[in-house]
């Protein structure tokens, strides 16, 4: 499951990452900048995932590397340690470290915590000045 999870983002298949997810959920992002709230249904899901077609045209290229699946004591729960590496215009690749904590019932994904690194994955994207000006807001 968290395989198909961050192979489809990273593939852009966002219309088929809400069905990896039960209809009820808690999937939160601790580090997100600027903070985002729990996203707790499969429809919350599918806002989030869903990218309007310019935007998704103009994001840089980006596979799944690095990738450590750790068992714990819990049989519905993972620690994932991974990275996105994006492919810049210049051809040169920038790695965004990741470390997901799931759980995953019935086939389903019904808890989830996405540490992502928000300055570098900014950064890949060529998106920094957004961030900046998200800091920018909340500091007024």
């Amino acid at each position: 499951m968290f395989l198909r999870l961050v192979h489809g983002v990273a593939d852009g298949n966002s219309s088929e990452l809400p069905d990896l997810y039960g209809e009820v959920t808690d999937v939160r992002h601790p580090m997100a900048t600027p903070e985002s709230e729990p996203l707790t249904s499969r429809r919350a899901l599918r806002e989030h995932f869903t990218v309007p077609p310019e935007v998704r045209e103009s994001l840089p290229k980006r596979s799944v590397v690095d990738v450590v699946v750790h068992e714990t004591a819990d049989p519905e729960v993972i620690v994932a340690e991974f990275a996105y590496e994006f492919t810049l215009p210049d051809d040169s690749r920038s790695k965004v470290p990741c470390v997901f904590v799931m759980r995953v019932r019935d086939g389903q994904i019904i808890e989830s915590r996405d540490y992502i690194d928000p300055i570098r994955t900014y950064t890949a994207r060529g998106d920094l000045a957004r961030l900046l000006a998200s800091l920018r807001k909340g500091v007024s």
